[in-house]
């Protein structure tokens, strides 16, 4: 018998899931203060949902499940791969809040505001970062497609990043209509947009020259390419550039409201701007992306984006849906790392006592010694040192012996 969880999947040591539980327990106090409800769905969904949910990359790391008894026995027979499953695990939480919101909707709120926290799956090539279990803290609004609900879910996020102790971060924003026109205005036909965005996306990290040399390498027509280029080597351009070259005018006029919005929001609390190659990975992103960076952390710490088309493969008819989610396993990594204690914790004490004690009364004393400290109750090791420093380990301030109560022994110092 192995030991060691699966590649991707982790165990968690108590002083980890104590910084998971605040941080979550925080991120969740900031989503209900501002009116969001929390629901759970299955882990599981169908599989003909999974493939037409527009999911991007994330359709080839879905972790499938075989059908079974006959049903299998007969997959097998038909020769054909796509026959043996019927199910798979859900990727993220935007696929099940859809079909979710078609079954309920007669019973929902009116634009819905939700919660979801909760782990999704990915068949992930494991690496430091990148987990094939992993949990994800969402909140979407369903139901409103003014820009006022992209306003709302980027200040919700960014009061909770605050809450548990981010600072000197950035929101970014784009609009993948904004980002289509332009393209299309350089020649690249609509059909390639998809293709031709993952690659702008690049943009920070290859520059200019990046960019044309793989749009080249993936045979776009050259002078779409140069000119291109042409635009990107000029350095920066703003919102009123890109939204010049667009057949529709008005399309410049919602992110700007956006931005201006949030920006007063954050009272300089953080930073807010537009960021023409923002493009996120999904495909089911209708208008507005956003997510958020920290200068001092390589990557995005949350992400989301509007998906005004996911509800309506389920109903027949539009649903405007925007969505944001903090990436959960990411800050609490971060903040492992730094050493982070959970703020206003009690100090763990541990109450030792030997084998003849009154059990009863040892836990009377372990009762009172509650009002200041967290307290577990041990019987005490013949190692009594051995034992000690194993709390310490573990993350216990104290310790005191039921024999001596209330003598308080701090961990760590000298006896």
């Amino acid at each position: 018998m192995k030991t060691t969880p699966l590649k991707g999947m982790k165990d968690i040591l108590p002083r980890e899931q104590r910084i998971r539980d605040y941080v979550q327990g925080e991120i969740l106090k900031t989503y209900r203060a501002a009116g969001f409800e929390r629901i759970s769905t299955p882990i599981m969904e169908d599989m003909e949902n999974l493939d037409k949910s527009d999911g991007g990359d994330n359709l080839n790391l879905i972790f499938k499940v075989l059908k079974r008894g006959d049903k299998l026995e007969k997959a097998l027979a038909s020769g054909s791969e796509k026959e043996l499953s019927d199910m798979g695990l859900r990727y993220d939480l935007t696929l099940p809040l859809s079909r979710y919101y078609a079954a309920n909707r007669e019973q929902l709120p009116a634009p819905f505001k939700v919660i979801q926290t909760d782990r999704v799956y990915r068949a992930e090539r494991p690496q430091k970062g990148r987990l094939r279990e992993f949990v994800q803290c969402d909140i979407d609004i369903l139901g409103d497609e003014s820009p006022n609900a992209e306003v709302e879910l980027i200040d919700v996020t960014a009061r909770a990043l605050l809450a548990i102790g981010f600072s000197d971060f950035t929101v970014h924003i784009n609009d993948r209509r904004l980002l289509r026109g332009m393209l299309e205005s350089f020649g690249f036909a609509p059909q390639a947009l998809d293709t031709v965005c993952v690659t702008f996306d690049k943009l920070d990290k290859v520059g200019p020259q990046g960019v044309a040399a793989e749009l080249e390498e993936k045979a776009m027509p050259a002078a779409a390419v140069q000119a291109l280029e042409a635009f990107l080597e000029k350095g920066a351009f703003s919102l009123d550039d890109v939204s010049a070259l667009c057949a529709d005018k008005s399309l410049g006029g919602s992110v700007r409201y956006v931005l201006d919005t949030v920006g007063r929001l954050s009272g300089g609390r953080y930073a807010v701007e537009y960021t023409p190659s923002l493009v996120r990975g999904q495909g089911y992103y209708t208008g507005m992306v956003f997510e958020v960076t920290c200068a001092a952390f390589s990557g995005a710490v949350a992400g989301g984006g509007r998906y005004d088309d996911m509800v309506g493969k389920f109903l027949g008819q539009k649903v405007p849906a925007v969505g944001f989610s903090i990436g959960f396993e990411r800050i609490c990594s971060i903040l492992l790392d730094q050493g982070y204690a959970v703020p206003d914790e009690k100090p763990r004490l541990a109450l030792l006592y030997g084998a003849d004690a009154d059990f009863a009364d040892v836990l009377q004393k372990a009762e009172a010694l509650r009002g200041e400290y967290a307290v577990t109750v041990l019987a005490a090791a013949k190692k009594v040192g051995k034992q000690l420093d194993r709390l310490q380990q573990s993350g216990c301030a104290a310790a005191c012996f039921y024999e001596k109560y209330p003598e308080i022994k701090p961990l760590g110092e000298n006896a």
